[in-house]
């Protein structure tokens, strides 16, 4: 063990280390009275349900469950809504079922929500028109309109944030436990405007096997009265933990063990421009309980890796750490394989997830930034086929989709194109993926959990 894992930890320390990403706040009075007010506030998650979630992933990690990780790219104070919560949790509970179906094992659903506020930029200014203005980084930093006053930091915002999380939580619990989720329901959760989707119709089609199945398990006495996993699902929140003092203030001590506990989500991860070992994002999260996740991009090094894991995982506990790679179409073979071999030499337990979306994004050439389906399609084809390789589990998917009927990523079975993108370009940064393309993934993901168990059986 490094000297990094065993130096003693609080939840201020990250202060003291270099930081990246974050605002500079011209009122440091105003920033201080809002800490101190969110530290008052409840925490948005609690303990025992942030431990279940690594039980969970700690199953991922042992190949005996799979990780479905989606949401937002950055959620929006303004396109706040319970019509837009609902529709992305059963656009997921959809992509549930049919993963489920076809790895036959159970899936772990966690949304990009209730937090997804911050991003990081690529640079600290951009330019629209002829005016340079502060990049936008997140309704819970600044506002996205083109004025000087509105990119300005604002600490305020950090208090609607935390609203807004709690209001979706609430919601989210609610469909999770009140009857929405029952399985039952399975035919209920299609969209309206993805009807015509040939990834609906093969929807439907499963939909109508797990109904017959379940009249059978009716007819044998197992239904929704009397089994609680037929009529609920445990669903969790995740963001990036890019706002740290928003993380500071809303970190907590379990009761029941004594240990922090980020109360903001019940999984942050760290993103792949803040992953510095040295760094204020690493010292942070390495204290918490909480699951954490690492975005893994084309420059990190088996080094670099190594030092994290020690650093974030230092006893090595199943669930604690989910790798989330982000490499781009056609790149995964130059960079997956050494970082898994590097991995497995020194026994490290970690969940190993693919996010095709990040490392697929471009200009169109009507001058939307957008993301081709199709290569995000085959960044996942060739996690599965790095994984088939080394004699690894590829443990989950993560990526950026909506419930609405957007217009943002090019291409999948209703045909996206370049000219239709201005149509319904809502994103407040990133390009999503809407219902349609989000169930064409799934079902790609679904074959290739199937194929795997297939080949699996032939060897036993």
């Amino acid at each position: 063990m490094t000297q990094a894992t065993k130096r003693a930890w609080n939840k201020s320390g990250w202060r003291n280390k270099p930081r990246v990403q974050m605002p500079d706040y011209a009122d440091k009075a105003a920033l201080n009275a809002v800490e101190e007010q969110l530290a008052k506030y409840p925490p948005l998650v609690f303990a025992g349900e942030a431990r279940r979630l690594k039980r969970q992933l700690g199953e991922v990690a042992e190949g005996r469950a799979f990780l479905l990780q989606g949401g937002d790219c950055a959620e929006s104070f303004n396109e706040f809504s319970a019509d837009s919560i609902r529709d992305t949790f059963r656009v997921l509970l959809q992509m549930a079922v049919v993963l489920t179906y076809g790895a036959k094992v159970p899936v772990v659903k966690v949304g990009r929500m209730a937090g997804q506020f911050a991003k990081p930029r690529s640079s600290p200014t951009e330019k629209i028109g002829d005016l340079e203005l502060p990049s936008y980084r997140g309704d819970i930093i600044n506002d996205i309109a083109p004025t000087a006053q509105a990119r300005e930091p604002d600490p305020q915002r950090m208090l609607q944030a935390y609203t807004q999380s709690a209001a979706t939580l609430n919601l989210l619990r609610a469909f999770s436990t009140g009857g929405y989720a029952d399985i039952h329901h399975v035919h209920s959760w299609t969209l309206g405007f993805a009807q015509d989707a040939a990834a609906t119709e093969k929807y439907r089609d499963l939909a109508a096997r797990i109904s017959d199945a379940l009249d059978f398990m009716n007819a044998a006495g197992v239904n929704s009265n009397n089994s609680g996993k037929l009529r609920t699902v445990n669903f969790y929140t995740s963001h990036e933990a890019l706002l740290l003092e928003y993380e500071e203030a809303l970190c907590r001590i379990d009761s029941t063990t004594g240990l922090p506990v980020a109360g903001s989500g019940h999984m942050i991860w760290i993103g792949d421009r803040t992953r510095q070992p040295d760094g204020a994002h690493v010292e942070f999260a390495r204290g918490v309980q909480n699951p954490i996740g690492l975005k893994c991009g084309p420059s990190i090094t088996t080094d670099d890796l190594k030092r994290l894991i020690e650093i974030l995982n230092p006893e090595n506990e199943p669930g604690r750490l989910t790798l989330i790679n982000r490499f781009g179409a056609g790149k995964v073979g130059d960079h997956l394989p050494k970082l898994i071999r590097a991995v497995q030499e020194e026994g490290f337990k970690v969940v190993w997830s693919c996010d095709p979306m990040h490392g697929n994004t471009i200009k169109s050439a009507s001058g939307f930034k957008t993301r081709p389906f199709e290569n995000v399609l085959r960044e996942v084809r060739e996690f599965f086929a790095v994984h088939a390789a080394e004699g690894t589990y590829p443990g989950g998917v993560h990526f950026e989709m909506t419930g609405k009927d957007v217009t943002e990523c090019t291409g999948g079975v209703r045909a996206v194109r370049d000219e239709d993108l201005s149509a319904r370009y809502h994103t407040a940064c990133d390009p999503r993926l809407n219902a349609s393309q989000a169930l064409e993934l799934a079902f790609l993901v679904s074959e290739e959990l199937s194929q795997r168990l297939q080949e699996n059986c032939k060897a036993v």
